[in-house]
């Protein structure tokens, strides 16, 4: 496998990453400098979330005309903007208006990843390829949650500072992006005689949207996000709720990802020797089940224990739904697959934190919202039965 486009990949999702999960360890501060309720602080980590579902598919089909290079591309400058535009003000309807354009930015960003995988990546092996750049994704998250506070806010004293330092790697990558990575050749062929009218974009889409395997698993990865959102977006909360400072909360809360980066590249190695997928799946969902229902019932010392419950979880789940859509569908509809996949999940994923928000201002805590989070991990453990298995083993049972 390319070593180049997998580190290209990673980078990448760092840099999508990061300028989000700033957001979490300082929504006590951006709440009482911009004067704004929890509900309304959640939309600068929502309204991302949300672009990348808007986006998301129309990106993957453009994707899949001028190639992964280019949309990538067009998303990591687009990321870079955004998040030096959020550093500019302190008014924060100018701040959601930048947050709208990194949004954009993330979800061609994302689009592109499926795509430039199934381009470079022989299709066994398109499990592996996604937990390395996955990895990228919890690199990201976890610097962000872990240096915020302790080191990022410090050294700047404001937000707007922060904002520009996790704007850096989104620069790094654009660069890096454009000058040392290229199509395939063979792929740059396939690309160039690809239909360009608006037919080939409506046959395309009616293929993809009468997958009915696909829509199951984008149902239930939306689900996981709305689990998974709503914990990251809220766990410095949960902990300091528990009596934790600003700074510990960033730390524990970080343990989610942290322990999720080994965890990318070792579980889909396993279910690659498995064959099977859905157990995977099917764990996962009981392990976020449990974590949501222990919280309530453990302390503080102990609060580690389920962030990385919901890290292996979260790992597992999202390695597997990433790939699984190279694996259902032929090479050149990877794109829209892909699009489609993440659009469902960002269409119902960033619901959950703006809900957390909405039952924090409500009732003063989040115990509400860990039911919630607890009956949606129920749907997905029912939902998993349903799921086909795609795995090589499966498919020859089948």
């Amino acid at each position: 496998m390319p070593h180049l486009v997998l580190i290209s990949a990673m980078l990448l999702a760092i840099a999508m990453w990061a300028p989000l999960l700033c957001i979490p360890p300082m929504e006590y501060i951006l709440k009482e400098q911009l004067q704004i309720t929890h509900a309304q602080t959640s939309l600068l980590y929502s309204i991302p979330l949300w672009m990348v579902g808007v986006v998301a598919l129309p990106a993957g089909l453009i994707a899949d005309r001028i190639g992964f290079r280019k949309a990538g591309g067009i998303g990591a400058i687009l990321i870079a903007v955004g998040s030096l535009l959020r550093c500019t003000t302190t008014d924060a309807s100018a701040l959601l208006a930048f947050t709208f354009i990194y949004g954009v930015g993330f979800g061609f960003a994302f689009a592109s990843l499926p795509k430039m995988i199934s381009a470079w990546v022989p299709r066994e092996k398109a499990g592996i390829a996604t937990g390395v750049y996955s990895a990228g994704i919890f690199i990201g998250q976890a610097l962000a949650l872990t240096l915020t506070i302790p080191f990022v806010f410090p050294l700047t004293n404001s937000v707007q500072g922060v904002f520009f330092i996790w704007s850096i790697p989104a620069m790094v990558v654009a660069v890096i992006w454009w000058t040392l990575l290229k199509e395939p050749p063979s792929k740059s062929l396939k690309v160039e005689s690809m239909p360009r009218s608006n037919v080939f974009f409506r046959q395309l889409l009616s293929k993809t949207l009468k997958n009915k395997n696909l829509l199951l698993l984008s149902s239930f990865h939306a689900l996981h996000l709305f689990f998974y959102y709503t914990w990251a977006g809220w766990s410095p909360t949960l902990v300091m709720s528990k009596g934790g400072t600003p700074e510990l909360a960033g730390y524990i809360s970080s343990l989610t990802f942290w322990v999720a980066i080994p965890a990318a590249f070792i579980i889909p190695r396993l279910a690659h020797r498995a064959g099977l997928r859905k157990p995977f799946l099917l764990a996962s969902a009981i392990m976020m089940a449990i974590a949501a229902l222990a919280w309530n019932h453990i302390s503080l010392d102990t609060s580690w224990l389920t962030m990385v419950l919901v890290g292996l979880a979260d790992c597992a789940i999202l390695v597997t739904v990433l790939a699984l859509p190279l694996e259902m569908v032929p090479e050149e509809e990877a794109g829209a697959a892909g699009g489609l996949m993440i659009t469902a999940g960002h269409i119902g994923g960033p619901i959950g934190p703006l809900v957390g928000g909405h039952i924090l201002d409500i009732t003063g805590d989040l115990n509400l919202a860990l039911f919630v989070l607890a009956g949606v991990a129920i749907a997905m453990i029912c939902m998993s039965f349903r799921l086909p298995e795609i795995g090589p083993k499966g498919r020859d049972n089948n």
